[in-house]
């Protein structure tokens, strides 16, 4: 089983998480912000990850420590989880509708970290979650697991489901992408490397 757990402490947050990516789905997350956690149980159920995650931070302060340094170290987990992600099928995209949203991810997990987020959200919160942060996530994600991550919402009109579509079709564009396709035995770029 490809897995990996990572822990991360600062001066302002306290973050464990473990990441099992041949799992069936299973998730236990306690951020102390609830919608994100919320949407990190989409990530884990439709990528059929086991995900656990387990932060403390300053949330006296705001949600902005414990959202980034959750997102870093579960992008740092997904990375040595995939190891020298040789046989993976590397590259994949989702799309998602969520009543009237519809959410496109694409990821190509190069070991080349950048993100694009095209998406705008009508209010400043999404439950305990700063709507700003959304994007900040997917950066951090997409930085510290070092791979190309492309997200947008094409439409909608509730921030809700906008959000709740983009991490739904990310954990099913990572659930594509770290597949082990059964033809590949090598790492799967005409470079030989990643």
């Amino acid at each position: 089983m490809r897995k990996a757990s990572v822990h991360r402490v600062t001066r302002e947050t306290e973050v464990f998480v473990e990441l099992a990516l041949d799992g069936s789905g299973q998730a236990d997350i306690h951020t102390g912000v609830g919608f994100y956690d919320h949407m990190l149980h989409h990530v884990a159920h439709h990528g059929l990850f086991d995900l656990v995650v387990r932060a403390s931070g300053d949330l006296h302060v705001d949600e902005h420590h414990t959202a980034e340094d959750v997102a870093i170290t579960l992008g740092q987990a997904l990375d040595r989880a995939l190891g020298d992600r040789a046989g993976i099928v590397r590259m994949a995209d989702a799309w998602v509708t969520m009543d009237e949203a519809l959410a496109q991810v694409i990821v190509d997990l190069s070991g080349r970290p950048y993100c694009v987020f095209q998406a705008e959200f009508a209010s400043p919160r999404i439950g305990e979650l700063g709507s700003l942060l959304i994007a900040h996530i997917f950066e951090s994600v997409a930085v510290h697991a070092r791979m190309n991550l492309h997200a947008r919402v094409l439409y909608g009109r509730d921030d809700h489901h906008k959000a709740e579509a983009l991490f739904k079709a990310l954990g099913r564009a990572l659930d594509a992408a770290t597949r082990l396709d059964p033809r590949r035995s090598g790492i799967p770029s005409t470079k030989g490397v990643l």
